[in-house]
């Protein structure tokens, strides 16, 4: 993140929301907040239907919807078992906390992000005129200056009781240290806690055509400031974040994707090579 700038690869990940709201039948996520939130951007999707349409389009975009989908069905597990605490971190423009049944639940609702980010979010909501629950906490998090665990607990959380984590977008351009940090924190919650993630697989675990599609998308994200820093091996990822407190791990490739997520579909909507994984972990 750049201190006085907003994310610029949130609003790539947003548009990749909105165009799978306009473009695709069936919708994987349903997020009818998607296309408002970017608002004026969503020229971007019409005047370019090129790089919405073409085969590494579709997959990025079944990529960036399908993590989404599956960090809120791991949310509803969490609800269903007595979970009433979900943060979002690092959330961009995710509106899962905007959407029913979360916004205006019983759910304690925590947003973290950087604060150029949250404040740009917040001018985006306003401008869309989408209400701002009154379960929603904002946690403005600078994470050269300030610790997540403080800044949280300033805002309400409490670490005596469990929950669910959306984690989305962010591991891989963390070094390793502040990512050991970060889940080593949320690895000591109470039992039944869980964190949903996503995460760029090491070149030393790709094909040749899968490490070409990686350092493209790497060119691509260090060119708009944000560079990948951490990737990992499939065991490597699980041993990882094991020592740090996580005792059931499930991986999901784009074959295991496409399976839950995109079978039977007609319009090649699908998780192409294997350069990410989604990834929910519980304590």
């Amino acid at each position: 993140m750049q201190e006085f700038s907003p994310s610029r690869t949130a609003l790539r990940v947003a548009l990749r929301r909105s165009a799978h709201q306009l473009l695709d039948n069936p919708k994987v996520l349903d997020d009818p907040l998607a296309v408002p939130i970017v608002g004026e951007h969503i020229a971007e999707i019409r005047n370019h239907p090129k790089i919405f349409e073409s085969r590494i389009g579709k997959s990025i975009r079944a990529f960036m919807v399908v993590r989404s989908r599956y960090a809120e069905d791991q949310l509803a597990a969490a609800v269903a078992t007595g979970i009433r605490q979900y943060v979002v971190l690092g959330a961009g423009l995710d509106t899962s906390a905007y959407r029913a049944p979360t916004a205006n639940s019983q759910l304690a609702v925590f947003e973290v992000d950087h604060p150029a980010t949250q404040g740009w979010k917040r001018q985006r909501l306003s401008a869309a005129n989408i209400a701002v629950p009154p379960n929603l906490q904002y946690v403005s998090v600078d994470f050269e200056k300030q610790r997540l665990p403080e800044e949280l607990a300033r805002a309400g959380f409490r670490t005596s009781e469990p929950a669910f984590v959306s984690w989305l977008g962010v591991v891989p351009y963390l070094t390793r240290e502040a990512a050991a940090a970060t889940f080593g924190y949320l690895g000591k919650l109470p039992p039944g806690s869980g964190v949903v993630f996503d995460y760029g697989v090491a070149r030393s675990a790709l094909t040749f055509f899968e490490r070409m599609a990686l350092d493209a998308i790497a060119r691509r994200v260090e060119k708009a400031g944000e560079p990948f820093k951490l990737l990992f091996e499939p065991q490597e990822l699980n041993d990882f974040i094991s020592a740090l407190g996580f005792h059931r791990i499930e991986q999901l490739n784009a074959t295991e994707l496409n399976a839950r997520y995109f079978a039977n579909r007609a319009d090649g909507l699908r998780v192409a090579g294997g350069v990410g994984r989604v990834v929910g972990a519980w304590v």
